[in-house]
């Protein structure tokens, strides 16, 4: 099967783990003939709303008339779903032939890449041989030293947050971590700025003014009624739940606006319609798991986690929890996020991954909400799931993409 070829071919380049820096994904692009330099690229960094953002520029554009590339990460099942053209995720077959090519590319005298920059070698390779007009490229990890970075001339570099994520690897305070991501704004290129911490902003600006970029800051949009929404004098439907997404459309129609400056033909019709259109997993989603509504959403951060408790504090409750987390992560600030007096909490591990222990995590949350009702952990998410359906609670999975990734796998075969 091409989907086990395509795993098996990655994986070999899994031990090389992550490794920041531009020389071996350069290196494998001049092997390729420099794929990314025939593709124009919006390139799009953040904390959070990475994924939201590109979703919303790659349906907008379609829904222009465009030829859409997209590349974003994780995946949550598949590894096709990184790499989409016009909204479609690239064939099995196709994606482990890109890939064939990209491996035939690499200098067995050079240090070899990693996993995430074949990957990404390989969408820019399939985005040049299918001629896009335009690529929404999402950054994977930080910004400066991210395998996306190669591109000089961006159409717009877009920021969407500045939170504390990854630390490990950009720096233990917000302005080392904006500094990474500042990493992405070019020369005299147009940058769109999303709202953040105030020392964050004072770092990006001070980027933006020594490469004069012409930028946007954007301020989030505002609730008119329902899930309708206002940018401006522009009004539309926002499709994807959480008042978060008030914020990442936004920084999406201010990224349209830039575009349009530069002569790019997006109509208010395509832009509305795009908007209304865009679809994205996992993030604030409802799903079922044996016939009972279940929200899913990925919340692998403090921010993310306090936009998902914004969206709960508007269910019933108390909430039964079913969370797993990696070990990188700040378990402490997404617990003080998420958990209430009288909350249910499930723990499991993320398979497949460096997973948090279950019985740690439990610890240290009864620690932070010691008024929960109870709180037990599991071997297996089915395990948790099936436990948690038992009450008559909202129940919410999170904390991690990957779980996410997990649960839909099952979620296919129930």
């Amino acid at each position: 099967m091409p989907s086990e070829q395509v795993d098996f071919l990655l994986n070999s380049f899994q031990h090389f783990g992550i490794n920041l820096g531009l020389e071996r994904i350069c290196k494998t692009l001049d092997s390729l003939d420099r794929p990314e330099k025939a593709v124009p690229i919006v390139h799009v960094a953040g904390t959070n709303g990475k994924g939201s953002v590109c979703a919303y520029l790659s349906s907008i554009l379609t829904e222009a008339g465009y030829r859409v590339g997209r590349f974003t990460s994780p995946h949550l099942v598949d590894w096709t779903e990184r790499i989409c053209l016009n909204n479609q995720a690239i064939a099995s077959a196709r994606l482990l032939q890109i890939l064939e090519e990209v491996k035939a590319a690499i200098d067995p005298e050079f240090e070899t890449p990693t996993q995430f920059e074949v990957i990404t070698a390989a969408a820019f390779l399939y985005f040049a041989q299918e001629k896009v007009d335009v690529a929404v490229v999402e950054v994977g990890l930080g910004g400066r030293l991210d395998s996306t970075n190669v591109c000089d001339r961006p159409l717009v570099s877009v920021i969407t947050s500045i939170g504390m994520d990854h630390w490990q690897r950009l720096g233990n305070t917000l302005d080392k971590i904006a500094g990474e991501k500042a990493g992405i704004l070019k020369q005299d290129c147009p940058a769109v700025i999303g709202e953040m911490p105030e020392i964050a902003a004072k770092v990006i600006q001070e980027k933006v003014t020594q490469l004069n970029c012409p930028t946007t800051w954007v301020k989030s949009a505002e609730t008119i009624e329902g899930n309708l929404a206002k940018y401006g004098n522009f009004e539309y439907a926002l499709p994807l739940l959480g008042e978060i997404q008030l914020h990442n459309s936004a920084v999406a129609i201010a990224a349209i606006y830039s575009l349009r400056n530069q002569g790019w033909t997006i109509s208010d019709e395509a832009l509305r319609v795009g908007l209304a259109k865009t679809k994205w997993a996992g993030r604030i989603e409802w799903k079922q798991w044996k016939n009972r509504q279940i929200l899913i959403d990925g919340a692998h951060n403090g921010v993310a986690a306090e936009a998902l408790r914004n969206y709960v504090d508007t269910l019933p409750q108390p909430i039964t929890w079913v969370m797993g987390m990696l070990s990188t992560k700040d378990h402490q600030n997404i617990f003080k996020a998420l958990l209430r007096p009288g909350d249910r909490l499930h723990l499991v591990p993320v398979g497949g991954h460096s997973s948090a222990k279950p019985v740690e995590l439990g610890m240290m949350a009864q620690l932070i909400c010691p008024a929960l009702q109870n709180c037990r952990t599991h071997d297996n998410l089915p395990e948790a799931l099936d436990q948690a359906i038992a009450t008559t609670e909202t129940i919410v999975l999170c904390g991690s993409l990957y779980l996410l990734g997990e649960f839909l796998g099952y979620e296919a075969q129930i």
